[in-house]
């Protein structure tokens, strides 16, 4: 029996979901891959696209290239795959990946989603510590700090088995 012919497709500024789409690349059969690279002007021929994407924090929802991607789609066999720096549960990567979905059109069916904790950039921290420093910051911002230094090394080896093995199943 042939193999299906895919693609993975991503957007990727921290490099967190580019590491997770390395991982699709080297558990699935190279042979059959169409396309891998970045979700902007992607080709979408393949009938089972491996679509990745960062989350938005500001909108709980995938970076607006990857939404704009979806929206597109039609007919398609799609693989979700994300990253949120602020991911510390699944009840909030269900919610990101719901909203997502909202963007995937009717004819199309998600075989699979998997997301994971990714780390943000040291800008993010500076200005937290610099919020600190004022008298009058946001209560929650030592548990602001403390998931940053909690996602420092995701997307991290048992992340990217975890995602292995959600697409090989």
């Amino acid at each position: 029996m042939d193999q299906e012919r895919y693609s993975i497709i991503f957007s990727s500024v921290t490099g967190n979901t580019k590491l997770l789409a390395d991982a699709l690349r080297e558990t699935l059969p190279k042979d059959v891959c169409d396309y891998f690279g970045a979700s902007e002007n992607a080709p979408t021929d393949s009938q089972l696209l491996y679509v990745g994407f960062w989350t938005d924090k500001d909108k709980g929802n995938a970076d607006s290239a990857t939404l704009a991607l979806l929206q597109k789609l039609r007919n398609k066999k799609l693989f979700l795959f994300g990253t949120a720096g602020f991911g510390i549960s699944e009840a909030y990567f269900r919610k990101v990946l719901d909203r997502v979905r909202e963007s995937v059109d009717a004819s199309n069916t998600i075989v699979g989603e998997y997301m994971c904790q990714g780390k943000m950039p040291q800008a993010v921290k500076e200005r937290y510590l610099k919020m600190k420093a004022q008298p009058e910051h946001p209560a929650n911002l030592d548990a602001l700090i403390e998931n940053f230094d909690r996602a420092l090394p995701h997307p991290d080896a048992a992340d990217l088995e975890r995602l292995k093995e959600s697409v090989l199943k």
